[in-house]
């Protein structure tokens, strides 16, 4: 048997708890940051406000009290939002103990720092770099699915592959499928990267621009964002693979990402503040992570026009049809440039 805690009562951390809890051999646990939002799961039994329709098994504990929700865990799943990830380990890193491994299944780039999740997640326990035992989980995954318990496909990255393969054997059940990895940057900087792309198509969509502008967006966003994956040190060929080009294409295409939608609405011509408003709680983590993304880029050097155009709609209210007019009037190039 193993004990899991998750970080974290959102869409995404409620999806995991959910596809944790169905294994018997598994002790679930699910810790919300809030004390107020355990007491509506202790006593609903259903996350209303994120995963509404599902309702949460005898066998999920719902967990209040820090010390027991980390001391007790052998693995523990950080699902926070990127901005509050350094907050929430801070927090709990006095109950953290050195044999227990951390997962960071949190898409994004921290704001100032520019460091990755599990970055983050070692910064705020004191480590000057992530150790063996610190990971990430990414791919191409919505959390109603994955709580249905359709099947999904996701990477697990550590730079120690026995704790990798530890983990797939741990989390993989007939409906989430895990495949193993040791490029913790590429799989990170896929998972992050893809939200600003998702965003872009998102606004194409909203201005009605078509499916060749779709795929040629698609194309040319995993070209970007395995130009910065690999000046950081992650491999190309993992932006190939699922927590690259299939968490792009999944969040570029689907109707239930939410950076997608953020896109969509502002391509219909509304305002940032509104839409993000109308998102109930909800976080599009590609808002951030566009700003984090290209500063990251700009000190690495590294070209991302399309993470160009996304900051000045996001920051700067640019017209997005002036934004694709300006990708598409770019001086010409080769290809494989």
């Amino acid at each position: 048997m193993s004990s899991i805690t998750v970080i974290g009562a959102g869409s995404w951390g409620t999806a995991i708890a959910l596809s944790l809890a169905a294994n018997p051999e598994h002790e679930v646990m699910l810790w919300p940051h809030r004390a107020e939002a355990a007491a509506v799961l202790l006593r609903d039994r259903e996350n209303h406000q994120y995963l509404p329709g599902f309702a949460l098994p005898e066998a999920l504990k719902i967990v209040t009290d820090e010390r027991e929700a980390v001391s007790s865990a052998e693995i523990l799943v950080f699902v926070t939002p990127s901005e509050f990830l350094r907050s929430t380990v801070s927090r709990l890193a006095p109950y953290l103990d050195s044999g227990q491994i951390l997962l960071s299944a949190t898409k994004g780039i921290e704001d100032h720092s520019h460091l990755r999740m599990t970055q983050v997640i070692a910064s705020a326990i004191g480590d000057a770099e992530v150790p063996p035992s610190i990971g990430a989980l990414s791919g191409p995954s919505f959390a109603q699915e994955v709580a249905a318990g359709m099947p999904t496909a996701l990477t697990v990255a550590f730079s120690e592959p026995a704790v990798a393969t530890a983990i797939q054997k741990a989390v993989s059940n007939p409906s989430l499928r895990l495949y193993t990895s040791d490029d913790l940057i590429g799989v990170e900087m896929g998972g992050a990267l893809k939200n600003v792309i998702a965003i872009a198509a998102g606004v194409l969509a909203g201005l009605g621009l078509g499916l060749n502008s779709a795929a040629g967006l698609i194309t040319r966003g995993i070209a970007e964002m395995t130009r910065l994956a690999v000046a950081c040190g992650g491999r190309r060929e993992t932006l190939a693979g699922l927590s690259g080009i299939g968490d792009l294409v999944l969040t570029c295409t689907g109707s239930l990402s939410r950076n997608r939608t953020v896109g969509f609405e502002l391509g219909r011509g509304r305002k940032l503040p509104e839409i993000l408003a109308g998102l109930d709680g909800k976080v599009a983590e590609g808002v951030r992570t566009t700003r984090a993304a290209l500063g990251l880029a700009r000190s690495l050097g590294v070209e991302m026009p399309i993470t160009e155009q996304m900051e000045l709609i996001l920051d700067e209210d640019k017209d997005p049809k002036a934004a694709i007019r300006d990708l598409m009037l770019r001086p010409g190039r080769h290809e494989e440039d």
